[in-house]
Parts: structure tokens; sequence; C-alpha cells
């Protein structure tokens, strides 16, 4: 998605019903799905350090992820191609901004802060959702809503840490909203995506234009696109580059995207987007233990608060759809 993307289902596609065993299996395979996607930003460090540049790496990962996923979507879509030009321009807008724009942003502000204290930054999307919706739809949030974006808002007052105690690149937390912006615009366009088209056609679709886009980008010389042979550290050892190239289009791509459809499917979108949230912690928990970055206690004040935040909104929203109902 955040990655958190991999885990939503297009609107319009039918809740599924789980329930016992198919529910606790679909729990632990949307957790699976979270910790993949959260390890995204501990691989990206690695090819950082190897003297990868953050367009490179998104360019790479959205490539690779794309070749791996071209015929599991092919099979997917059962010869239904008209799905794919009824819903060209969909794919096009995710593959620039759910997908590009927000992983190079997020890529970007890694490069620049610690790995949890971007992804927290990038997770206060569903507040700029709500707002969004409050000031272009005159569509009022409920009191529960608004509490929810100010937690969220003082969360993020302290992970910035403005007193001054850790030492925040001003640059860094503008990238870390960028990924915001770019994971709002992502469910503003999923939520026009008709319903029959494959998830993970969409996946492979935006991440082929995502590929594209970034090796333009380069190509042009709008930001610097450099591939290096060199390794990185990674859990206390030195990696090689292309160990964590493999890893993040494997694990933190392909794994995590795949994983959090059979989530949504087993779960419904629903479920599995609040169990989505667990992404940040284990972002956190996987930058501690392979990078020794742990974000001070009032950083990690804050990155509760911002999550509590979001899941009071997120309660606020599902308690309306089932009054809707």
């Amino acid at each position: 998605m955040s990655e958190t993307t991999g885990s939503q289902l297009p609107a319009g596609t039918r809740e599924p019903s789980a329930h016992g065993g198919s529910q606790a299996r679909g729990i632990w395979i949307a957790l699976a799905s979270s910790a993949a996607f959260g390890i995204s930003g501990s691989f990206a460090r690695g090819l950082f350090e190897a003297g990868w540049s953050p367009t490179a790496a998104v360019a790479a990962r959205m490539a690779g992820a794309a070749i791996v996923l071209a015929i599991p979507a092919v099979l997917a879509m059962r010869g239904r191609w008209v799905l794919v030009r009824t819903n060209w321009l969909s794919i096009l807008l995710f593959g620039l901004f759910g997908v590009g724009a927000c992983q190079l942003c997020y890529f970007l502000a890694v490069q620049r802060l610690d790995v949890g204290v971007a992804l927290l930054l990038e997770y206060l999307a569903p507040v700029l959702i709500v707002l969004v919706l409050w000031v272009r739809h005159q569509k009022r949030p409920s009191a529960a809503t608004i509490a929810g974006t100010l937690l969220s808002l003082l969360g993020l007052i302290a992970v910035l840490d403005l007193t001054g105690a850790s030492t925040i690149d001003p640059i860094g937390v503008l990238w870390g909203l960028g990924a915001a912006v770019g994971l709002t615009v992502y469910f503003f366009i999923s939520a026009k995506v008709d319903g029959a088209l494959p998830p993970i056609m969409l996946s492979a679709g935006g991440m082929a234009v995502g590929a594209i886009t970034m090796l333009l980008v380069g190509a042009l010389g709008i930001l610097p696109m450099t591939f290096a042979a060199g390794s990185g550290s990674f859990a206390g050892f030195q990696t090689p580059w292309w160990a964590a190239l493999i890893g993040l289009i494997m694990i933190a791509t392909v794994f995590s995207y795949t994983t959090g459809v059979m989530a949504a499917r087993a779960l419904g979108s629903k479920v599995a987007s609040f169990i989505s949230l667990t992404e940040v912690l284990f972002a956190v928990l996987w930058a501690w233990l392979l990078l020794s970055e742990l974000p001070g206690l009032v950083q990690l004040f804050g990155g509760l608060l911002i999550v509590a935040g979001v899941v009071l909104v997120r309660v606020d929203e599902l308690r309306a759809l089932r009054k809707g109902q």
C-alpha cells in the first residue's frame, strides 16, 4: 500500500461469508499478508545502502511483480478482455497513483526517516479521505469520525516529535505525507473499478503501468534512476543487492498482494482491512529486528494514536454501512 491495498476488493465485489475454520484461516492469511507488506521498507533500505535510488527500487519492484503476476492474471481473466477495455482508465490511474506515486513517496520517505515513522505518516490516508469527502461532497462526518481524525492528527504531532527530542527530516515528512495522498487516491480509484475485474488483474496491470511510469521518470531525469551492484546491511549481515530485490519482489509484493486477496475473499474486505492495520506494527517490528531502528517512546505513542484514530474512523464507517443496509 501502503501497501495494505492488497487486502482490498474492488467496490461492487460481493462480501463472502466466512465461518469457523475458514474464518480462522483467513485471519492467519491476512496477518501473513500484513507481515509481508510491513517488511518492504526494510528490504528497500537494503537496496538504498547498496547504492540504489528510490526510483530504481520502485521500478524494479513493480516490473518484477508484474512479470510474476502476468500468467496468473491472464488465467484469471478467462478470456474476458472486455473488462480490461472498460476499466483501462481505472487501471492506468491505479498504476500511476495508487501504486507508482504511493510507493515512490514511501520509499523516498524511508530514505530519510525510520521505516516505522514513514509508514505511520502513510497511514494518515483514511483521515485524508474523511477530509476530502467533507470538503468536496459536504459529507459531514459523525462525532466518532471527527474524534478519530483528531486522534490521528494528535498522533501525527507526536510522531513528528515537535519537542525536538528526536531529529525528523522535514523533506522525509513531506514524502511520507505524499505516500498518504497516493494511498488516498488509490481508495477513490478502486471504488470505481468494475467488481467483475479480477483483483489480480488490477494488481498486475497497475504494477506494469507503475513500472513504465518510473522508468520514464528516470529516463527524463525528473528523479535519479540509479542501479548499483553493492551490498547493504540486513539483519546484521551484509546482503547483496539481488537478495534484497528478490525479497522485495517475491515477499513484499507478490506474496503480500496474493495473500491479501485470499484474505479479503475469506473474510470480506471490511474485516481484512481492519487486520491490515497490523502492517504498521509489523513494519516497526521488522525495522527493529532487521535494521536496529526503533522509534522513540513519544513516536511510538503517536503511532498508537494514529492507529486508534484510523480504527475509530473505520468502525464508525462500518456502523453507518450497517444502518444503511
